[in-house]
């Protein structure tokens, strides 16, 4: 994106997801629990979505939670990674008639503009390469007074991992704030967002290292270090105990209804310090 943000490599992060389908389920620890607190969120929301697009679904864990919550709804779980996805018959058995696996990159969505009621992103936004262009995408696809829910990392994650192996080799993450910005320039309305901190203890340092590995989450930075090098910090850090933490981002967005011939709409967003 910019030397602040080095631009994900997607057919990197593509080809490790889809080799780590198999471990994913077992090993995406963090994902799992944040899922759960995203679900929580709904109970506050006042929706009845007909269409659901679960973006960045994985192997479709909170889509099938979202078709139990909304039943009658039509879910789509869209993933980039073919072999993370569930088989159409057996998404369907999981979801319901109609439930649809849909192997796309969220960056552009194969799905019609005002076609779905729900989106639902579970730490799956910090893996785009032009996070603006995904909203704009998740916007052109919601119906009016649709909702946007999402999770995903911010700068403090995995801050123990990156001061020991350095910083190329750890993706940087977006602040919530600057994310904030993002929904409204996308054009999304009445956008919240705020953060915590959760922390994982391993054992030892390589505990983490196999986790990352395990669910495809290792480093797809463009500007990724290459070689051997990282090997160096092992030893001391794979053997010792570590306290990983993990800064989970959340936000949601409205999409606005159609303004009216004659009426001029003014916008206007409050930077929260």
């Amino acid at each position: 994106m910019n030397e602040r943000f080095p631009a994900i490599d997607r057919a990197v992060a593509r080809e490790r997801f889809s080799r780590a389908a198999a471990t994913y389920p077992g090993a995406a620890r963090l994902e799992t629990e944040v899922g759960v607190r995203l679900l929580e969120r709904l109970d506050y929301v006042k929706i009845a979505p007909r269409r659901i697009l679960d973006a960045g679904s994985g192997p479709a864990r909170e889509a099938r939670a979202l078709a139990g919550r909304y039943r009658g709804a039509r879910v789509i779980a869209l993933d980039f990674a073919l072999p993370m996805l569930p088989r159409r018959g057996l998404i369907e058995r999981w979801l319901g008639r109609g439930a649809l696996p849909v192997c796309a990159d969220f960056h552009r969505l194969p799905l019609a503009a005002a076609s779905v009621d729900l989106v639902w992103c579970n730490l799956a936004l910090h893996w785009a390469d032009d996070p603006l262009q995904v909203f704009r995408e998740f916007e052109r696809v919601l119906a009016p007074d649709g909702l946007v829910l999402f999770s995903t990392l911010g700068p403090d994650t995995l801050k123990e991992l990156r001061a020991a192996a350095g910083a190329r080799r750890v993706h940087a993450f977006i602040d919530m704030h600057d994310l904030g910005d993002m929904l409204v320039a996308a054009g999304f309305s009445a956008p919240v967002m705020d953060m915590e901190l959760l922390v994982i203890d391993y054992a030892a340092g390589r505990r983490l290292l196999d986790d990352l590995r395990a669910s495809g989450q290792t480093n797809a930075r463009v500007d990724r270090a290459r070689g051997l090098s990282g090997r160096q910090f092992l030893g001391a850090f794979g053997g010792a105990p570590l306290r990983s933490t993990f800064e989970v981002v959340y936000g949601h967005g409205w999409k606005r209804p159609p303004v009216e011939p004659g009426v001029k709409t003014v916008r206007v967003f409050k930077r929260v310090p």
